[in-house]
């Protein structure tokens, strides 16, 4: 993939230095990396405080109600979860919210918790496998990052993506839902 980047990157410079010039090509280098920092700093205070939200949910008896809550589908996708189930409930919750930034440290803590209790240590569990392809498909009921990117850029309607991503990411996750439990069974 490093290559392929690199590729990437290599052919837009050259082609910009071949039609427009060595001056062109820095004002684009220099202009890119200052848009890239503005831009992460704005997203910045939204995804922060959509962190600690869920921080504070993590602490409170909420957390065990969102975990009741979503226990039927966290057992029929991940039978074999054990104490991850809340962490997976953490990180489902978030990627619904569009925060996948912010459900990587629950996604992270669940993939603990799911090898501290797996039985051949540094060999991935269905239960881990699904939970890799679930967060990649991930359902986006909300996508707050998606939007923050679009005001940020000065979007006049930045709202009128919310069904598209919806309707696209619903079949993405039915989709890795049904293969998952395809490639599971035994």
């Amino acid at each position: 993939m490093d290559i392929v980047f690199f590729a990437l990157i290599a052919i837009g410079i050259f082609a910009e230095l071949f039609t427009k010039g060595g001056d062109a090509v820095l004002a684009s280098l220099i202009g890119g990396a200052q848009t890239a920092v503005q831009n992460g700093i704005t997203m910045a205070g939204g995804m922060l405080f959509w962190m600690g939200m869920f921080g504070i949910l993590e602490k409170t008896p909420l957390m065990r109600r969102l975990s009741k809550a979503l226990r039927p589908a966290i057992r029929w996708l991940f039978p074999d979860a054990g104490d991850a189930s809340g962490a997976i409930a953490l990180n489902l919750s978030c990627n619904m919210l569009g925060l996948g930034n912010a459900a990587t440290p629950y996604g992270l803590e669940a993939m603990r918790l799911m090898e501290a209790e797996n039985p051949k240590k540094g060999v991935a569990t269905d239960s881990m496998c699904v939970l890799l392809a679930v967060n990649a498909s991930c359902l986006e009921l909300f996508p707050a990052t998606l939007l923050g990117l679009r005001q940020s850029f000065g979007s006049t309607q930045s709202a009128v993506v919310v069904l598209p991503v919806l309707l696209s990411s619903a079949c993405s996750t039915v989709l890795t839902v049904l293969l998952c439990r395809v490639c599971t069974r035994r």
